[in-house]
């Protein structure tokens, strides 16, 4: 057996509600900080449509690599990353494959969207982060392999997706030349080749077109269907290529003193967004983190040099699927409401980032870790640490997150759906009032 299929216990039955008939009423905030979890109303229905003025983010659970598939307020629509890896290898720190392991991926990540996507197999924007195989699919894992134009092509990741999504416009970091802040061929990748193949191909088979992701940027990422019907919402660039977007505006070259380097981290270049939507904001970079060591010997934490350029979010996505990675400094900064992460090892998110993420001295207030998926036998393994309670409880059973923005900006909901199967019932869910909120 090529994959296997990791089972839950009966044990973790409980967790999951019944499926239950289409619910009509949209996944929005109350005007209070509910913690209601599987006892929320939506509990046990299935996830409702997005809706117009809606900003979604799903954060698609395969166990085996990252994905998550964006909706903006008038319908745009991005998958950015769509990763195929054989995590399964991993042995007692691997997580479940769900919904089994008879498809890959790439092919679970693509049927996802179809359920979810207003324009069902048309996708506006493909994004990879960078050129890692959990974010993009990779040469060592997949499908089998495809002839085209005299070479074989893996059917992994992206390119596997494709096989039933058609995609507009790819952001990559590198397009069209390969080589800041070194070329690829030096950097710490096993995805590059294959993704070189697959926008060549989609540019033949589709008319897809390429771009070059630029640090600095507003709205390069924009809306293409009614933007003017939604003058709040606006997505900056603030990571790329080992870059930062700085608070004058200037952007900040974090490797620019290792350009004759023989090799540099693929996490340091990954691209990274801001969303803002009225009072609300998001934050989401990837794998975001390195320490690379200087030529005078010292060391330099990335995620701390971009700590001093960011102000708090409501939102955010944890760098590196939170293994050893979100140092102090930088939660400091966010002090989000939500943290969560797309995960596919056991040692995703580490009791360390855990720690620093509950961590009351860096910032006050309650908060919720809604990651896609913990181990249950963490429970017994950090049980009394501080962080246990402000983990989901459905994060124990692993699943799809889905954060889910109210027209306007002022409230937002974070919704556990089921990955074992493709119901798309809702697990629980949990409201929330933005921080700047007037309303």
């Amino acid at each position: 057996m090529n994959r296997r299929n990791f089972i839950k216990t009966a044990a973790l039955a409980p967790l999951f509600g019944a499926v239950g008939a289409s619910a009509s009423t949209p996944i929005t905030a109350s005007s209070g900080q509910s913690w209601s979890g599987k006892n929320h109303p939506l509990a046990g229905k299935k996830l409702p449509s997005w809706k117009p003025g809606e900003f979604q983010v799903h954060f698609i659970y395969t166990g085996v690599a990252e994905s998550m598939f964006w909706i903006l307020p008038d319908g745009t629509t991005m998958l950015l990353d769509c990763g195929d890896h054989a995590a399964w290898t991993r042995g007692k720190k691997a997580v479940w494959i769900l919904p089994n392991g008879r498809k890959n991926a790439g092919e679970w990540i693509a049927r996802y969207v179809t359920r979810v996507n207003p324009a069902k197999t048309a996708v506006d924007y493909m994004m990879l982060s960078h050129h890692h195989s959990d974010h993009g699919g990779g040469e060592t894992w997949g499908a089998g392999t495809r002839e085209w134009n005299g070479t074989n092509i893996f059917v992994s990741g992206f390119m596997q997706a494709a096989d039933t999504l058609k995609f507009g416009t790819a952001f990559d970091r590198g397009w069209p030349n390969f080589n800041d802040p070194i070329p690829d061929e030096k950097c710490d990748t096993v995805c590059y080749s294959l993704m070189r193949k697959v926008y060549d191909y989609l540019t033949q088979r589709d008319g897809l077109k390429m771009a070059q992701f630029k640090v600095g940027a507003k709205n390069q990422v924009a809306m293409l269907k009614n933007a003017a019907d939604y003058p709040s919402f606006s997505i900056t660039n603030i990571t790329g290529n080992g870059k930062i977007l700085c608070r004058d505006g200037k952007v900040r070259d974090l490797y620019a003193e290792l350009h004759n380097a023989k090799r540099l981290n693929e996490n340091g270049m990954c691209l990274g967004l801001l969303v803002q939507y009225g009072p609300f904001r998001f934050y989401s970079a990837g794998d975001f983190s390195d320490s690379p060591r200087l030529p005078d010997g010292s060391r330099r934490n990335i995620e701390a040099e971009l700590a001093k350029e960011l102000d708090p979010v409501d939102v955010a996505k944890v760098n590196h699927h939170g293994h050893h990675s979100m140092p102090a400094k930088l939660v400091a900064a966010l002090q989000a409401r939500v943290w969560t992460a797309c995960m596919w090892d056991q040692l995703h998110i580490t009791a360390d980032t855990l720690t620093r993420l509950s961590d009351r001295a860096a910032y006050s207030g309650p908060r919720l870790v809604a990651a896609g998926v913990f181990s249950p036998e963490r429970r017994f393994e950090d049980a009394g640490k501080d962080f246990v309670r402000d983990i989901a409880p459905e994060a124990f059973g692993a699943g799809h997150v889905v954060l889910n923005v109210a027209p306007g900006g002022n409230a937002y909901s974070v919704a556990y759906v089921t990955a074992d199967d493709e119901s798309m019932t809702v697990r629980g869910a949990y409201d929330f009032t933005s921080r700047n909120s007037k309303a």
